[in-house]
């Protein structure tokens, strides 16, 4: 309660958590207040007008549909992206940083592997091999691809605990490597654990868009995400034909929510990490 009160007094955690919390609140209530249509509806690229607040895309379809559809499909992808990379990330960094010795090695060349390709190289390179890929699949294949540097910050901080005098004395005691890990390591670097998984879901929505405009994204009828909304202007002629509200409100929900867990995470680093707190 001290730590959520400290946080309520940072207004970068308030705005950040309130632009995030609108977001969230748009994609799941969204459809009960907006008639949501994504099928055609009108002329290609029309223009805003007063039944089509956005106007409508390059099939003809309702803009302000799409981006509900879109920004819920891509708040899917990068929380299930988020639990996946920061899931493997820690599991690897806290066996190896806390074992050491020739395990630690191990895990250490292998993420160093996946450091020295870049993530998107990986991320095309396995995404040609799907010809249809599902919201679910794009959002395994990113979390499979993002767990490096999540790896490398747990393992940090459990290779610091390790010679900590409780972790001593649980290891004394009997406790054997995974209760140590479960019960003396991994509590002390929950919130650390929790701001990686913030990041991950931020790389994740990032990730899928960059993908989806090279059409590399979801595929299928039904696949609309925001990265999906962009391709199709890209492709379509809405970028060069000058036609703002083909990309324009898209690059604005992807930036908001991008900026709104940037404020998140920064605020909690702020609060969680007694130096900056200093």
């Amino acid at each position: 309660m001290k730590l959520l009160k400290n946080l309520l007094k940072s207004p970068m955690f308030v705005i950040g958590m309130s632009l995030f919390l609108v977001t969230i609140l748009i994609a799941i209530f969204g459809p009960l207040f907006y008639a949501i249509n994504t099928d055609r509806v009108g002329v290609p690229y029309d223009m805003p007008n007063a039944q089509f607040w956005l106007g409508l895309d390059n099939y003809g379809r309702d803009y302000v549909s799409l981006l509900i559809r879109g920004l819920g499909s891509s708040l899917y992808v990068g929380v299930i992206a988020g639990v996946i990379a920061t899931t493997i990330g820690t599991l690897i960094g806290l066996y190896g940083g806390f074992k050491g010795g020739l395990a630690d090695d191990i895990l250490s060349v292998l993420t160093n592997l996946f450091v020295v390709i870049p993530q998107f190289v990986i991320l095309i390179l396995i995404s040609t091999t799907f010809e249809k890929r599902s919201l679910a699949l794009v959002a395994m294949i990113i979390g499979f691809t993002a767990w490096t540097w999540s790896a490398r910050g747990v393992r940090a901080q459990a290779a610091a605990l390790k010679s900590k005098d409780h972790i001593s004395l649980a290891r004394l005691n009997g406790d054997n490597t995974l209760k140590v890990l479960v019960v003396h390591i991994l509590p002390y670097i929950l919130s650390y654990v929790f701001m990686v998984f913030i990041l991950q879901v931020s790389s994740g929505i990032l990730s899928e868009a960059a993908i989806s405009m090279i059409g590399l994204g979801p595929t299928g009828d039904n696949a609309i995400s925001l990265g999906v909304i962009l391709n199709d202007a890209n492709r379509y002629g809405g970028l060069s034909d000058k036609n703002w509200h083909a990309f324009i409100p898209a690059t604005c929900v992807i930036s908001a929510l991008v900026f709104a867990l940037y404020l998140i995470n920064t605020s909690m680093e702020g609060v969680f990490n007694p130096r900056l707190r200093k």
